[in-house]
């Protein structure tokens, strides 16, 4: 926005980015550095337990009820680790770490694109270039996460008694997708605007 443009205007702009800029260092706090820590230390592990899917039909080993990973419940269970050691840490917390570290790149893309607000110029192609970051973004997190999950999961109980029992279906974050959508179509939406303006600017 220009100088001239109200105040209230103004603020909201810094509002805006104020709000984007501290998701930005929650998620990065919470959902990235915490749970780093809590891999490596000093922090003890925050996550010990992986929901899983079961057959309520299958002959569950009596060795899953005790030992160092059990399993608790009958078609969604808790695959329950106890005192996991620094690899099993870390695939415990490798998809939902990725799914972070995707959503800080959509909070910094999202925190570029009010910057420009206060040009008053929304209609950039920069931002449409934005956009596609981050629908790209979710798009990925939409498919990695859950890939992610199955992958982690398959070696955490390779060997283990409860591995016969345990069962990995894929299932796609399918709001994460239908919002890359969204966010792609957005994107259009400003290559357009974008082009308008161009054409508008060439006959003055």
């Amino acid at each position: 926005m220009s100088e001239t443009s109200p105040w209230w205007v103004r603020a909201n702009n810094h509002v805006l980015e104020m709000a984007v800029g501290l998701g930005l260092l929650l998620v990065g706090l919470i959902k990235v550095v915490f749970p780093i820590l809590g891999v490596v230390g000093p922090f003890p592990s925050m996550i010990d337990t992986r929901k899983v899917s079961i057959d309520a039909a299958a002959s569950v080993p009596s060795a899953t009820a005790t030992g160092p990973v059990t399993l608790r419940g009958t078609g969604q269970a808790n695959l329950v680790f106890h005192d996991p050691g620094l690899v099993d840490r870390l695939l415990l917390t490798l998809p939902n770490l990725t799914g972070a570290v995707l959503l800080i790149v959509i909070f910094y893309v999202v925190l570029l694109i009010a910057r420009t607000f206060h040009a008053g110029d929304f209609f950039l192609p920069r931002n449409t270039r934005r956009l596609l970051v981050i629908a790209g973004a979710l798009l990925l997190i939409g498919i990695l996460p859950p890939a992610l999950d199955i992958l982690t999961t398959n070696l955490l109980i390779d060997g283990t008694p409860v591995e016969q029992a345990v069962h990995t279906p894929y299932a796609m974050n399918t709001a994460a997708e239908f919002g890359a959508l969204l966010t792609a179509a957005a994107a259009a939406a400003f290559r357009r605007g974008a082009r308008l303006r161009e054409d508008t600017e060439g006959l003055v």
